[in-house]
């Protein structure tokens, strides 16, 4: 399958504007030749040095340095010392904001992703930020990879150019600034991680 990169511009904007904006298209990785992808269904904004949930709120530190980095940088971040979670920095550089990659609905390599996650139901292959992680086997090593030119991950346009209801509430499984409208996902999707 041929994949339309999206333009470097898609990642210009707000960080809640890219968040929706990413809604319907494909994350695309390719390991070994082989291609993985998903159709991306659930994001989460994770603003700047305000955002007391966003890793930039205590300053720039190793971890976290990608963050302030230029639009369409992946930002890989381990958590509770089992699990990667993948996001996409956007905003102005220096600002420090990202917006998480919740779920996909898998289209290309699903076998590869049941062998990965050692799961065979579809539904639960990618519906979390860890376990898309997982399928697609994202780690550290991709951490600071330019969307716009990598040969390994990308963001790629829809074949179809389907209308997307978009539901926004709350972010889930943070405790400070909970209360921010942070979250878009695809409306009555099967693989959204939580309704």
């Amino acid at each position: 399958m041929k994949f339309k990169r999206v333009t470097p511009d898609f990642f210009k904007g707000t960080t809640e504007e890219v968040a929706k904006k990413l809604l319907g298209k494909i994350l695309v990785r390719i390991i070994k030749g082989k291609i993985l992808s998903g159709k991306i269904v659930e994001t989460e904004a994770y603003l700047d040095e305000n955002d007391f949930a966003s890793h930039s709120a205590v300053g720039m530190t190793e971890r976290n340095k990608v963050m302030f980095g230029e639009a369409g940088l992946v930002y890989v971040y381990f958590t509770y010392g089992m699990h990667y979670c993948f996001n996409v920095v956007t905003g102005e550089t220096g600002k420090g904001s990202a917006v998480l990659i919740r779920s996909l609905e898998p289209i290309d390599g699903i076998d590869l992703m049941k062998k990965f996650r050692q799961k065979n139901d579809v539904h639960i292959l990618t519906n979390g930020p860890a376990k898309l992680c997982q399928a697609l086997k994202i780690d550290r090593r991709l951490n600071g990879i330019d969307l716009k030119t990598s040969k390994e991950i990308f963001i790629a346009e829809p074949e179809d150019n389907e209308k997307l209801g978009i539901v926004i509430t709350k972010r889930i499984g943070i405790k400070k600034s909970q209360d921010l409208p942070l979250r878009f996902y695809v409306k009555e999707n099967k693989f959204v991680s939580k309704k």
